[in-house]
């Protein structure tokens, strides 16, 4: 690999065999060195999971013009391996996906693996890009089916990553989360989004198995009315490309309530009441 020349991990939890990898690994590789590191199998709703408690093995596979490093893991597990063992230098960018089904709103990116990667590779110091594409609801649940077509997808893909190798990560973002509409084209119209809260109503089923125990289905029914400027208006109702910048900081104000929460506790502890430092007080 030529010392000038940027390095882009590709990953996903969909698994080596999915498309989407394929599509995603050569978008990057117009702009830079791409090595696949992903799972051997899908991972989907892993979220940041990591695997402590058995060994892992990594194989060599090939899928198309690319070796790929099959990762008996999760997405988390794959960029940890990835990007402390596998890989011959530490990368300059990961992006995870094309996955098969959108990750928008809180629900879908704490569970997602896809986003799950990117964010991996931000707490290390290392931007990121999750990708994404709507499918249907039978696509994402069957055994077998049809890959989506990611030809416009990946045409798209490549331009983001393209400007963040060229130009760094946008102020403000430590990943990117990045959602195609079905049927995507090179010319969907791009909007800048902020995450949204819900995209499914809780459903859960409780049936009797033979022997009269209860067990529980659990899945969603998709809202049909979504808060404006949110990633899942862009996607679902407006069929646009969503950009979403993400960040790792989960932390809300300390604001006065707080203060009194915690003064409240400490008294009927019987402790003593420290006042706020300075620093952290809230301005009345």
């Amino acid at each position: 690999m030529p010392a000038n020349r940027k390095l882009v991990m590709v990953t996903n939890d969909d698994g080596v065999q999915s498309n989407g990898i394929i599509a995603l690994a050569g978008a990057a590789a117009k702009h830079a060195e791409a090595i696949i590191v992903a799972p051997e199998q899908p991972q989907s709703a892993t979220a940041l999971s990591m695997t402590f408690h058995k060994p892992l093995r990594v194989t060599k596979v090939r899928r198309e013009k690319f070796e790929c490093y099959a990762v008996s893991g999760s997405p988390g597990d794959c960029v940890m391996i990835g990007v402390n063992k596998v890989l011959p230098r530490r990368p300059d960018l990961v992006v995870s996906g094309i996955n098969i089904g959108d990750n928008n709103t809180f629900q879908d990116i704490l569970a997602s693996g896809t986003v799950a990667a990117a964010l991996e590779s931000a707490i290390t110091g290392i931007p990121a890009i999750a990708f994404s594409m709507e499918v249907s609801g039978e696509s994402l649940f069957a055994l077998e089916y049809d890959q989506p077509d990611f030809t416009a997808a990946g045409t798209i893909a490549g331009e983001i990553i393209r400007d963040v190798l060229e130009n760094g990560m946008p102020e403000g973002a430590d990943i990117l989360n990045v959602n195609f509409p079905p049927k995507v084209e090179a010319s969907t119209p791009i909007m800048l989004t902020e995450v949204g809260r819900r995209k499914y109503t809780d459903k859960v089923i409780v049936r009797r198995d033979p022997r009269g125990r209860a067990y529980y289905w659990l899945f969603g029914e998709k809202l049909s009315h979504f808060p404006a400027k949110t990633d899942i208006e862009a996607v679902a109702t407006k069929r646009n490309v969503s950009i979403t910048p993400i960040v790792l900081s989960m932390s809300g104000p300390i604001t006065e309530s707080l203060e009194k929460l915690r003064k409240r506790v400490e008294k009927r502890l019987g402790g003593e009441t420290k006042s706020l430092p300075a620093s952290r007080q809230v301005n009345q």
